[in-house]
């Protein structure tokens, strides 16, 4: 069958052909053209980039958080890094799985920083997996071996009860830990659930559920291995829409907060010294003063007076008289930041 050429070699080769034939690469003429993610207009996208930034710096957190635990529980060197956040359909993640493989399901509950906030538990579960050979690897360790990552493992693999009782130990405190990572944004419990030792066979999602799909790499001194974690559409909108009323109800708070600090400044005192002018005098000059007496200050009577407060120069303005008191109108602002951060 013959090669079918893409748009750009054919643009190529025509370009190739108007110049002579000579002057073209033959290397450039067959690069083979820049591939681009297909977007499916009839399922747009769920969450926007920023809620999608905004995970991937949670699990940033998370990552040290587990990290610094793991290191302490198998008692060997290991580093977490999130590689991919992707937002995708379930049945995309379910149909990669395999029959050996398991799943550990958490439930989430939300709680509400509102007094009157009552807990929501989130109905879809959220689920951790951890590649066959990560976590065997992990129990070796965990028992006291070297935990040889790179050994093989047959497709299939079934867990003995014995490791999925360590699985589950050492699960829990992975799904326990992930609640940590969102306080900043708002108070969630990760609870572990179950263990899904056959998650092929059962359907924990509708396969068309929109999920977030946290990729993470896990490494070893002599090896790496897979985490992944698989966020429901249902839970993200639970948790990003309180997320939401939270933000709304500092905003709220913040500018009731503003006012008041507004109404503590009115009433507040602040002393403004009006400088009309410097002069030296003898001690006898000024032991000899008496009322009405005129001082000469170098300065014309229309010349502009300093207004000074704490000490450094905020405006200058004009002596006059208002409502028979003797007053200064403002002519102009000297702001000098360099005298403020003296």
């Amino acid at each position: 069958m013959a090669e079918v050429l893409s748009q750009s070699q054919i643009d190529a080769l025509l370009n190739s052909m108007l110049s002579g034939g000579d002057s073209g690469d033959k290397s450039e003429e067959m690069q083979p053209e820049k591939k681009y993610r297909k977007y499916d207009f009839t399922t747009p996208r769920k969450f926007t980039k920023d809620r999608l930034k905004m995970l991937n710096g949670i699990f940033d957190n998370y990552t040290r958080v587990i990290g610094s635990r793991l290191n302490a529980q198998l008692r060997t060197n290991c580093e977490i890094e999130v590689e991919t956040i992707e937002e995708q359909k379930f049945y995309e993640f379910n149909n990669a799985l395999t029959e050996g493989d398991v799943l550990a399901l958490a439930d989430v509950t939300i709680h509400p920083r509102a007094e009157d906030g009552e807990d929501i538990l989130t109905q879809d579960p959220v689920m951790v997996y951890l590649s066959t050979s990560t976590m065997l690897g992990m129990m070796d360790r965990m028992m006291g071996a070297e935990g040889e990552e790179e050994r093989s493992v047959p497709t299939g693999y079934s867990y003995t009860d014995l490791e999925l009782q360590l699985y589950e130990l050492l699960v829990k405190d992975v799904v326990n830990m992930m609640g940590v990572s969102w306080e900043n944004y708002i108070p969630l419990t990760f609870e572990y659930s179950r263990t899904e030792v056959n998650p092929t066979l059962v359907q924990l999602l509708n396969l068309d559920e929109t999920v977030v799909l946290v990729d993470m790499k896990i490494t070893f001194s002599n090896g790496d291995g897979r985490m992944s974690v698989v966020l429901p559409g249902s839970v993200l909108t639970s948790i990003f829409g309180e997320v939401n009323r939270e933000s709304m109800g500092r905003k709220v708070a913040s500018e009731d907060n503003s006012e008041e600090i507004f109404d503590k400044l009115r009433d507040s005192s602040l002393e403004i010294v009006a400088q009309l002018g410097d002069t030296q005098l003898s001690l006898s000059d000024i032991y000899h003063l008496n009322v009405g007496d005129v001082v000469d200050l170098g300065r014309s009577k229309d010349a502009p007076v300093f207004l000074e407060i704490g000490g450094y120069q905020w405006f200058t303005g004009r002596i006059g008289t208002h409502k028979k008191n003797m007053a200064i109108k403002i002519d102009e602002v000297c702001y000098w930041p360099e005298q403020r951060s003296e």
